[in-house]
């Protein structure tokens, strides 16, 4: 007896179980279901074959799934507790309200759970869409979703040929850069993070925009002026207190996030320096904390992205043609530390 036939003998067929046995997608068995005629002739009959077999008849629940109404969005977030996914996060509830959606959140932190977020998490029979915020998708992953038909938009990462919402961060890193440029500095320190197993790229693009601002004013990047140290405030003030206690230290220090700038301040602080005075200090993203710290900062719309990603994907659900969304040009938004 084949796997499909045990699993139905065990509980009621599923429309996974029909689509396996007529070696179809989920989204063709509903199409036949529900008499699309977008479906091949020997499709249709392989699909009709497949629910005469296991015997399948449609719930209530299960019709809802066959029409991709299991009303619920899911998101597949890094980190979901730091200040920019929470952000993001917002702007998705906000596209949502009023929807009828459910919003299903999986917390990604390794590779284990990125694993299992892609190969259980992001199923069709769960799920009308899914939004993944800043992981890259990977070739197995984007094997499995399309074998889900799975409406799927990325927010904060790139990949060719699915919708995504996302911003230019080299840029974002070139404006954070020519600003501490304009304010006469020429020794400038990049702080960023670590490679991270997960993919992550925003830090360093933005590093890369902060060596193309220095090569455009006639500097050259200097190695011992790039510092990386795993994502947050504690570690990034722990390097930074090693690197301003030197003799040759920067006058001024880009933070590849505002949570990262923070770290440099405190740093700052233990070490005696005068912000802006003696070590001028940006940072990258506006979270709430870098109004309430003073810290100048290269604003990115963290919550319209979320808002969008999410319209974007119920557009998708809805039938509509996926598009993809560059953000306007960042701002910095000068305060007292530069």
């Amino acid at each position: 007896m084949d796997p499909v036939s045990r699993r139905a003998h065990d509980r009621p067929p599923t429309i996974r179980d029909v689509a396996r046995r007529a070696g179809v997608g989920v989204g063709t068995v509903s199409r036949v279901l529900n008499q699309s005629p977008l479906v091949s002739v020997d499709r249709r009959d392989r699909v009709q074959q497949a629910i005469d077999e296991l015997g399948y008849r449609r719930s209530s629940r299960a019709r809802n799934l066959s029409l991709g109404r299991s009303q619920a969005i899911g998101v597949v977030a890094p980190f979901f507790t730091t200040p920019s996914v929470v952000e993001r996060l917002r702007g998705v509830v906000e596209a949502l309200t009023g929807r009828g959606y459910d919003l299903l959140l999986f917390d990604v932190e390794t590779i284990t759970q990125r694993a299992d977020a892609f190969r259980h998490f992001a199923r069709r029979d769960r799920l009308d869409g899914l939004l993944v915020l800043s992981l890259p998708i990977l070739e197995d992953e984007m094997t499995a979703l399309r074998a889900e038909e799975l409406p799927l938009v990325l927010v904060d990462a790139r990949r060719p040929g699915l919708a995504q919402v996302v911003i230019d961060d080299a840029h974002g890193g070139e404006l954070a850069t020519q600003h501490l440029l304009e304010r006469g500095h020429r020794s400038i320190a990049f702080l960023g993070d670590l490679p991270s197993p997960l993919g992550f790229t925003a830090s360093e693009d933005r590093r890369r925009g902060y060596a193309r601002a220095l090569r455009r004013a006639g500097i050259e990047p200097e190695r011992a002026l790039e510092w990386r140290a795993p994502h947050g405030r504690e570690h990034a003030r722990q390097l930074a207190e090693g690197m301003l206690a030197r003799r040759r230290r920067p006058t001024a220090v880009f933070a590849a996030s505002d949570v990262q700038a923070v770290g440099v301040l405190e740093a700052a602080e233990a070490c005696g320096l005068r912000v802006p005075e003696d070590l001028a200090v940006i940072g990258f993203d506006d979270i709430e904390i870098a109004a309430v710290a003073g810290l100048s900062t290269v604003r990115q719309p963290l919550r319209e992205s979320g808002r969008l990603g999410a319209a974007i994907l119920l557009a998708e659900i809805d039938g509509v043609e996926r598009r993809s969304e560059e953000l306007p040009p960042l701002v910095v938004v000068e305060r007292r530390t530069s």
